[in-house]
């Protein structure tokens, strides 16, 4: 696991992401993925039911909320594939 999927992992389950209904696989590019579901977040490349991915200075920028979920998707830097309504759902706990 890299040490940007192992720091993501910590700060989510730091910001309380346990009880999140439904299950999401956050791509990191040149990093690897983890898992978020309702146990929490979780190194992991698993089946999910909304896939997002981005780079690694993005992901950081959202989990430190610098930068605003929605504006990067908006932009192209976050790539959605799946349910969009949960997508907005962890957006929201994220921001």
């Amino acid at each position: 696991m890299s040490d940007v999927v192992e720091a993501a992992v910590a700060t989510l389950n730091g910001k309380g992401i346990a009880g999140f209904s439904g299950t999401a696989k956050f791509v990191i590019e040149g990093e690897g993925a983890l898992m978020i579901d309702s146990d929490g977040a979780r190194a992991g490349d698993e089946e999910a039911e909304v896939t997002l991915s981005s780079d690694a200075d993005t992901f950081k920028g959202i989990l430190d909320g610098d930068v605003n979920p929605t504006t990067a998707f908006m932009t192209g830097k976050l790539s959605v594939d799946g349910d969009m309504g949960l997508a907005m759902q962890l957006g929201a706990v994220l921001s």
